[in-house]
């Protein structure tokens, strides 16, 4: 397959890059800056995009990751460039897609878990109805909202990924989980109870990969291993992974003075079950954490 990226410079997109590359299809980033001649993917602008929408003839494929980092501060600011870059970059590649007369067969478009809202006590599968008035809930509604006039298009099937707490070696919110281990202060983090549904990144790029490849794979598919676990437990794998003691609790008010609204990815949660990507066969490579865990300890 050719397949389109965008967002491809990122975390997951590059390592989707990488995964797709190995599988033998062809790559084309989607990025604001040209190629700089240095070895890597094809690089398609944005600005030739919008000049010249038959730049994207040709594709089997795009996948849509395009967006502002949510891992920052929560202004005002900070949230409104969050979901303008998400709408935009969706907007210009459906308006592309629109003047095609043979559009790519299928539209991944990147959405998150935290569309469900948050809970320490209900699952949720794809069939389990948005919820929660919070930033993160309210910004996956409107960006999976936005790709839904691919559905108009009958040459074209869309799948949503709602991506669960991603596990990278570099980069991703292990890193991230890691730090106050290795500084000797990890522990629980607010009540501890709340749920992480976490995915291995390589299990991430295979559910993408799958998602691409799959011509009955559509509509929301949760991108979460099967096996969630609450945040007091998954720091006790990760201190006792790498040797260090879970002893240090971080309050939930301290949290938020610290982190502000955006302390709701940590002390949130969602029990989320990837039903759709099992009914449809796909097998997770890494479906339990301590195992993950030690997985990117080896890399």
């Amino acid at each position: 397959m050719k397949i389109a990226i965008s967002g491809g410079t990122g975390f997951i997109g590059k390592k989707l890059t990488e995964r797709l590359t190995r599988s033998g299809h062809e790559v084309v980033v989607i990025s604001r800056k040209a190629a700089d001649g240095a070895s890597g993917p094809a690089v398609l602008t944005w600005d030739r995009i919008e000049r010249d929408p038959q730049a994207l003839a040709g594709f089997d494929g795009i996948v849509n990751l395009a967006g502002s980092s949510l891992s920052q501060r929560w202004t005002d600011e900070a949230k409104a460039e969050m979901e303008r870059s998400r709408l935009e970059s969706t907007r210009k590649l459906i308006e592309g897609m629109r003047s095609l007369t043979t559009p790519p067969s299928v539209f991944v478009q990147a959405s998150a878990i935290g569309i469900y809202g948050t809970s320490e006590t209900d699952e949720f599968t794809e069939s389990s109805p948005p919820g929660g008035q919070d930033f993160p809930s309210q910004l996956s509604v409107k960006w999976e909202a936005a790709a839904d006039p691919i559905e108009a298009m009958p040459q074209t099937r869309l799948v949503k990924m709602r991506i669960g707490l991603v596990l990278g070696r570099e980069a991703g919110v292990y890193p991230v989980l890691k730090l106050p281990y290795k500084l000797m202060g990890g522990g629980k983090l607010g009540s501890g109870r709340q749920w992480m549904s976490w995915i291995h990144i390589d299990d991430l790029t295979g559910l993408f990969e799958f998602a691409l490849t799959q011509p009955g794979v559509s509509g929301p598919i949760n991108a979460s291993a099967p096996n969630a676990v609450r945040q007091d437990e998954l720091g006790r794998v990760i201190g006792g992974v790498i040797g260090r003691p879970h002893w240090f609790p971080v309050p939930a008010p301290l949290m938020r003075a610290v982190l502000g609204e955006m302390s709701l990815m940590v002390t949130g949660g969602q029990h989320v079950l990837p039903r759709a990507a099992e009914e449809n066969g796909f097998k997770f490579g890494h479906p339990y954490v301590e195992e993950a865990i030690r997985d990117l300890e080896r890399k």
